[in-house]
């Protein structure tokens, strides 16, 4: 029998070549079906990784005042920008930094601390290294933020004494530093010239994460107090609010962004920040940004026109700063904070002026503070009490034009409580509420108290326990708060003031609280601030419709130059409530307030403004109170005043507050309040 040859390869060996065989096959089809069949999905996931889209701020919109005239605006300039990758290393930067030098000449930071100084100094390896090494072995064991704070530390003082080309790279490595991962900053935003613009542009691919590109600066051009009315805007370096910043993270914001800090620039931020530009951003392997493309452009922000007139606003403060600096200088308003005063339309609720100015006690420098019109508030006197006649009608515990005796009010236990013309024995009379305006009647307004508390006047009258007045407070104040005092006006800027309100359970029996509440008829206990009373006046003004006051008008787009544009939005006139008295109620105020100005009685009030160049209503106030000096108490009066006109079709309001002046001081409220209303019938062409 023949023999058969075996095969020398083994059987095992067979198999094992079969195997890779089939694992190249397998191999070559995974590849082709990423190739060919899924080079989309894959690519995109690759791209996800490498592709970043990030977004960069825009200027701001404009704020113009009634007429159009510009407020605040933004200077555009040319920038160089940084976009930091992602884990990218502070010797990265600095390589980065003293690339950059060569071809930017950047201005020496003033601020440079001596942080700065050692962290540039560490920013080099090798001094890196050199401070690793002393460490001790308890310090290695720290986290890496407690060991570098140490490092910190331990940079040797005589290793920081750099020439002026070395501050200038400090400088950009400074601004390099700042920025968050993915993030923007500018590096040189002041200053630049086409010649860097054009060299950074051309050395593009020397300097990953740099770009060119223009940033904008904000200007208050508004003059006085309107300027402070403006607010202001965060710088970069600020950034958003700490106190508010995951609110604004929320809203797309990034860390860095500059926003409205204060006033209208606050209160207006969703209109007037801009529409970011979106570019994508590519890193490399190593995180570095490599390539920035603008995917989407931005917009400039939103303009808003105020309701405010610049003009007229200037004409106030110029009244109220020359009347208040004669009152500090002849020692009237020596113990005086300040003066306040607030123009609106009764009709629409926009302010047409707002001003104010204040100075330290015992001081003769005045100084501008429009905010305390809404935010400071005092004792306001006998300009509420058409408010007391409205409790007393809503109670039903008067009727209509009724009339009452006025003559001075005796509670057990007190001193007299009077009006002013029957302090020192005057005559007692007869008055219907109407001519209790015109007088200013405080009996008339207690008596409507006494009734709140279901009592009749009698000399020597006991007033029922405090616990038990508590329905006559509830009436009087929620009476007042319909025309807007001791509430929310609604006004459009952040942090309002609604005034002192003490409730009924802080007042003390034995310390003889139970005439507060008669105080408080008259205008002698609560306290309110301006743009309070203000809105007050208005709401008798225009029929009894409680309007939230405003400072802005409208919202606007940008034309084609970035100017004002195409109304988008106008502020609507919003009506809170309406008071609950009938119109003949209203009626009865109206004229009362009215005959405040041109009544013929010798109490009649507020004659001086009868001689304005509008046809004027109005209600005075005097509220006394006291000051302390030097452990001395000295008596002082808080002298205010609301007006509106013309008396039959109101078109403009006015609340002035003048606290704590000396007695002796005359009637100032009267005088500013008939300059400022001449001012306006001058400006607005409003007259008889």
């Amino acid at each position: 029998m023949k023999n058969v040859k075996k095969s020398h390869i083994p059987f095992r060996l067979n198999f094992l070549y079969l195997l890779i065989f089939v694992l190249f096959v397998a191999l070559i089809s995974r590849l082709g079906v990423l190739q060919l069949a899924n080079t989309d999905k894959y690519t995109s996931k690759i791209n996800a990784l490498s592709v970043i889209e990030v977004s960069e701020s825009t200027p701001r919109g404009n704020i113009y005042d009634a007429n159009q005239k510009p407020l605040a605006i933004n200077h555009t300039s040319p920038a160089i920008t940084f976009t930091r990758g992602v884990n990218t290393s502070a010797a990265t930067l600095l390589a980065l930094a003293n690339k950059l030098n060569q071809y930017i000449d950047m201005p020496i930071d003033e601020q440079l601390t001596d942080r700065d100084l050692r962290d540039f100094w560490l920013a080099d390896k090798n001094n890196l290294k050199s401070m690793q090494k002393q460490l001790t072995k308890k310090e290695r064991e720290l986290s890496n933020s407690e060991q570098y704070k140490r490092m910190v530390a331990l940079v040797p003082a005589d290793q920081l004494n750099f020439d002026d080309n070395q501050k200038k790279i400090i400088t950009i490595f400074k601004r390099l530093n700042s920025a968050q991962s993915l993030s923007t900053v500018y590096v040189k935003n002041e200053g630049v010239t086409d010649q860097e613009l054009a060299v950074v542009a051309e050395h593009a691919s020397e300097l990953p994460g740099i770009s060119t590109g223009n940033d904008w600066d904000r200007e208050v051009v508004a003059q006085g107090s309107l300027k402070s009315l403006i607010g202001k805007v965060s710088t970069e370096k600020q950034g958003l609010p700490a106190e508010e910043v995951d609110s604004y993270l929320a809203k797309g914001y990034a860390r860095n962004d500059r926003v409205g800090t204060s006033f209208i620039e606050k209160s207006y931020e969703d209109y007037l920040q801009g529409k970011k530009a979106k570019y994508e951003i590519t890193v490399d392997g190593k995180g570095n940004v490599t390539s920035k493309q603008e995917k989407a452009v931005g917009a400039k922000g939103q303009n808003i026109v105020l309701s405010i007139n610049a003009d007229f606003q200037a004409k106030v403060d110029e009244i109220l700063q020359r009347n208040y600096q004669a009152l500090v200088d002849s020692g009237m308003a020596a113990y005086s904070p300040g003066i306040y005063a607030v123009a609106m339309d009764p009709n629409t609720g926009g302010i047409l002026a707002m001003s104010g100015y204040y100075h330290e006690i015992l001081s003769n420098e005045i100084e501008e503070n429009a905010i305390g019109t809404y935010i400071n508030a005092f004792v306001p006197g006998s300009v509420v009490k058409a408010g007391t006649l409205t409790a007393g009608w809503q109670a039903g515990v008067i009727n209509g034009n009724q009339t009452l005796l006025d003559e001075p009010i005796y509670i057990q236990g007190t001193a007299a409580k009077t009006s002013i013309f029957n302090r020192t024995g005057g005559a007692n009379m007869y008055l219907t509420a109407e001519k209790a305006l015109e007088v200013s009647s405080n009996s008339y307004m207690m008596k409507v108290a006494l009734k709140l508390m279901g009592l009749e006047y009698q000399r020597n009258i006991s007033l029922p326990l405090i616990k038990n007045q508590a329905s006559a407070y509830e009436a009087l104040r929620k009476a007042f708060a319909a025309y807007g005092m001791g509430v929310k006006t609604g006004l459009d800027l952040p942090n309002e003031g609604t005034g002192v309100q003490p409730a009924v359970d802080q007042l003390s029996e034995k310390d003889n609280d139970g005439g507060k509440i008669l105080d408080l008829s008259f205008g002698q206990f609560d306290t309110y601030t301006t743009m309070q009373l203000a809105q007050y006046v208005a709401t008798i003004a225009n029929g009894g419709n409680r309007v939230a006051p405003h400072v802005v008008s409208a919202i606007y787009d940008n034309s084609e130059d970035g100017q004002l544009g195409k109304k988008v939005k106008e502020i609507s006139t919003n009506v809170l409530n309406k008071v609950d008295i009938s119109a003949e109620n209203l009626a009865i105020i109206q004229k009362g307030f009215y005959d405040a100005v041109h009544g013929s009685s010798a109490y009649t009030t507020a004659t001086a403004l009868r001689y304005a160049k509008m046809n004027l209503s109005a209600k005075t106030g005097t509220a006394e109170t006291t000051v302390t000096d030097n452990g001395k108490v000295i008596d002082v009066v808080n002298l205010n005043v609301v007006v509106y006109g013309p008396s039959d079709d109101a078109k403009v309001c006015l609340a002035v507050m003048i606290p704590q002046l000396k007695d002796s001081a005359g009637h100032p409220n009267l005088t500013i309040a008939k300059e400022i209303m001449d001012a306006y019938a001058d400006i607005y062409q409003v007259g008889q």
